[in-house]
């Protein structure tokens, strides 16, 4: 057992202000309060000495004359002084690690430095008056200082042994950082808020979440059909599986194989048999991770499931109930058993600098992390991805399940020296597809291309026909062609609660075999469950037309879908590596290739996208060598335009009625222009946003399509909003406008 220093010179400093009991903190309470829950967080991955002495540290300032004086009440100053620099003096000349320690703790409140501007804050500091006086021989915190040097604390051994690579340090700079960032805010929360503090406490353990899974699988176990007997199967193969180690593992199934369930009943069972924390389940769009959420809990239970998938920056205020309360806040760290989140909050995080971003970083550790629909990463990133997940498995005992029906290559060296060879959980792969082939591949393509007249010309001659284009732009026009009053639309220029009513209509339409037409973009391709019996789709990249197949026949019920892949006229393709992956797919399938949905197929393609991509196009890997966090929280973008949420108030009345939601977006936009945005607020506005591209948000401001809730933050749609199209933006590129 550690013996901890304080209660002598520093019992009369105080690092916090009264709290609502009038009690105030002593700087030893909070030092070793930090350092103790920063030493468990750090733990699962060998680095707990390193993390309590950067804990016991990082305040030390805070015995400063000047900062008494602020916290006391005494200065009228707004904020206070510098009171991170004279731990991270401390910690520079402690032990192997102290240099990384310097940097955590002169990093927790600003965010991780890049090193020379790093290099000449703690060059000034050291010589600065106040820290000379909190370091000084006979100072208060001798104590507290020479329990640090005692310490002499290092960095994991697999850091030292890895000195000739510096992304394996910094990985564990953002790990000790994450670790004592989160214990900072969690003991700072337990003086001000303990009643917050409490709520914290997860309702339910991974043990729960399994015995109701099982539950719920034993409901289903009497398999009816063809293909719920085949999903039965791929199941249990990969909980044979779970006894396995942390690793890599894949999940390649075709769409409809059960996918969404198997892999949350691998996690959890893989979980608790290999002592892993918790499972976080990354998906691609926020469009279909609410569905994905609403799977879960009607397995599980409606307080076992915390999403997060909000990009906006808002306060935390508390929820409407003591569920939504410890949903809120576990956003904030991700200490919770599920967590359901999207890819680009998942990785955007990993490679993030800012303290509030990095906070949840070290629950990654001893996780099971479930990447939904792999293939949808972007190809300019993979290869920092790639590396960072090795990473993670290599020494944060994490478990990686790469999960999709179209499987990339992600063992290309070219992805940063590429991953470790997966274990395959599926029964069989090329087999299963097989059994489980639903639709018979047309390629007109390769005769002639098609105008949008003939597009609309053979949805009309289809009773029930989804026909998937490349981009916005190309759906308006599909539309036109049409003509048709009945027909139905998906993509981004709707808002979620629109594409959600859209979602509900057509499975409602298909299953009373009622007319059904439906004009959409990519949203439709990943994760959304709709059967239809031809699905037309505009010539794009292989990985897309066999996810758009996905949709065709999807429960078996014909003898064959028919999958229509067609060459567009006057059709566009988004740039860069999806008009690549276009060109490929053309040549692959213009001549001997039949079956797109062959899975070796997958890996012929995906090997050539590779090879002619630029899969480290931001330089990302060579920023993080040079430990430069900044340049890379910065470079880092899975979305790469950053853009605004606008409210859209003009909602269909029947999409209100349709979901069942008794919820004026008039009255929440009125609210959040009022008063304070809180995290509350802006869950319930989710449903009504819209995401416009910052470079086109202050024209349409200025051209009063938008009104500002929130100057350069939040916005409301003034111009008209169609029943059908969404946003009508007239004359106006929408790609040009709308994210994704």
């Amino acid at each position: 057992m550690r013996e901890e220093p304080g209660g002598g010179y520093t019992s009369t400093l105080i690092a916090h202000s009264e709290n609502a009991k009038g009690q105030t903190q002593s700087l030893d309470e909070h030092l070793i309060g930090v350092a103790r829950r920063a030493g468990v967080f750090a733990e699962p991955f060998g680095a707990a000495a390193a993390a309590y002495a950067a804990g016991l540290a990082h305040d030390l300032g805070k015995a400063s004359d000047g900062f008494q004086e602020y916290v006391r009440g005494l200065s009228g100053a707004a904020h206070g002084p510098d009171h991170s620099s004279a731990g991270a003096v401390v910690l520079q000349k402690a032990g192997d690690g102290g240099d990384v320690l310097a940097w955590i703790a002169a990093a927790h409140h600003s965010g991780l430095p890049a090193p020379s501007d790093l290099k000449v804050r703690l060059t000034a500091r050291a010589t600065d008056a106040a820290v000379k006086a909190v370091l000084a021989q006979d100072g208060p915190c001798q104590e507290l200082i020479d329990a640090v040097s005692a310490l002499q604390p290092s960095l994991p051994r697999f850091v030292l042994q890895s000195a000739s690579d510096p992304t394996v340090t910094e990985m564990c700079i953002r790990m000790l950082f994450s670790a004592l960032v989160d214990a900072d805010a969690l003991d700072t929360e337990q003086h001000f808020s303990p009643d917050r503090s409490e709520r914290r406490s997860p309702g339910v353990s991974l043990v729960d979440l399994k015995v109701r899974f099982d539950g719920d699988q034993a409901r289903l176990h009497n398999a009816s059909t063809d293909v719920n007997r085949i999903r039965s199967e791929v199941y249990e193969a990969a909980i044979s599986r779970a006894v396995e180690p942390p690793g890599f593992f894949s999940l390649t199934v075709p769409t409809g194989g059960g996918k969404t369930r198997t892999a949350l009943g691998f996690g959890l069972r893989h979980a608790l048999t290999n002592d892993l924390s918790r499972i976080i389940v990354a998906i691609p769009y926020t469009s279909i991770i609410e569905q994905t959420a609403a799977v879960y809990r009607g397995i599980l239970g409606d307080e076992a499931v915390v999403e997060h998938h909000s990009a906006l920056p808002v306060e935390t205020g508390n929820g409407d109930s003591d569920v939504d309360g410890m949903r809120l806040l576990a956003t904030e760290n991700w200490d919770a058993p599920l967590i359901v989140t999207t890819s680009v909050q998942l990785f955007e995080s990993l490679f993030a600098n800012r303290s509030s971003r990095c906070r949840k970083l070290h629950n990654l550790a001893r996780s099971v992390v479930i990447v939904d629909e792999v293939q949808t990463l972007p190809t300019s990133l993979l290869a920092p991805i790639v590396a960072m997940l090795r990473e993670l498995v290599a020494h944060y005992g994490v478990t990686v399940v790469l999960s999709t029906a179209t499987q990339p290559a992600l063992s290309n060296p070219s992805l940063a020296g590429g991953l470790p060879e997966a274990i395959e959980l599926a029964p069989d792969p090329p087999a299963l597809f097989e059994r489980l082939r639903r639709v018979r591949y047309e390629l007109p393509f390769r005769e002639r291309s098609w105008s949008w007249g003939d597009v609309a010309l053979e949805m009309r001659a289809q009773r029930q026909a989804l026909c998937v284009v490349n981009t916005k732009s190309d759906a308006m026009a599909l539309l036109d062609a049409l003509d048709d009053p009945e027909a139905l639309h998906l993509s981004t220029l709707l808002c979620g609660c629109h594409r959600s009513a859209v979602i509900g209509e057509i499975t409602k339409r298909l299953a009373a075999d009622d007319p059904c037409r439906v004009v959409a973009t990519q949203v439709v391709e990943a994760g959304v469950d709709l059967d239809f019996p031809v699905v037309l789709r505009a010539m794009g990249p292989l990985d897309r037309i066999v996810q758009a197949a996905g949709r065709c026949n999807r429960e078996g019920r014909l003898d064959a879908g028919r999958v229509i892949i067609f060459e567009p006229q006057d059709g566009s393709t988004p740039p860069g590596t999806f008009r690549t992956g276009t060109d490929i797919a053309r040549n692959m399938l213009a001549s001997s290739i039949d079956d797109p949905g062959d899975p070796a197929v997958f890996a012929d393609y995906f090997n050539r996208l590779f090879i002619g991509a630029d899969t480290d196009k931001e330089h990302i890997q060579v920023l993080r060598a040079k430990l430069d966090f900044p340049a890379v929280a910065e470079r880092f973008r899975v979305i790469p335009d950053d853009s605004v949420p606008v409210i859209v108030t003009r909602v269909p009345p029947w999409v209100l009625d349709g979901l069942g939601l008794a919820i004026d977006p008039w009255a929440l936009a009125a609210e959040a222009t009022a008063g304070r945005l809180t995290r509350n607020l802006m869950r319930k506005l989710q449903p009504f946003l819209v995401s416009i591209r910052q470079r086109e948000y202050q024209r349409l401001c200025r051209e009063g399509l938008i009104g500002e809730c929130i100057p350069d933050v939040l916005g409301v749609w003034e111009g008209v909003y169609d029943p059908v199209r969404g946003l009508a933006v007239g004359r106006l590129d929408p790609e040009r406008l709308v994210i994704i």
